[in-house]
């Protein structure tokens, strides 16, 4: 079993380890390590939950803001000679790098492209 759950705009992961006899997760899309376990599956989403409150409430004890999850921004090395082909469409169509980027990859994903 694996899925993913929503919560205050962080998601976070959720499997069984058959090996552990435990469901257990992790925040996805962000810089700290924030994992919860339980041994029941109903009680998989309130872990989740406790979670993204201690890991909230443990940034501003420490006087930092906690990581926002898909920011919108990331960095993609492609290499120079598609970085330059990119770029020389955009150009051409007037618009701007990463409008080409996102257009891109919005179409491989519209596909249904899973990288299998």
């Amino acid at each position: 079993m694996s899925g993913e759950m929503e919560y205050k705009g962080y998601v976070g992961s959720a499997e069984f380890s058959a090996e552990d006899e435990v469901f257990q997760g992790k925040l996805v899309g962000i810089r700290d390590l924030v994992t919860y376990q339980t041994t029941t599956a109903a009680e998989l989403k309130t872990s989740f939950h406790d979670a993204v409150e201690d890991y909230i409430r443990t940034c501003q004890e420490n006087g930092r803001k906690p990581d926002v999850p898909f920011k919108g921004t990331f960095n993609v090395r492609v290499g120079r000679g598609l970085h330059k082909r990119a770029a020389m469409a955009a150009a051409q169509r007037k618009t701007k790098l990463n409008a080409i980027v996102s257009e891109a990859l919005e179409r491989y994903l519209d596909l249904g492209a899973t990288g299998d």
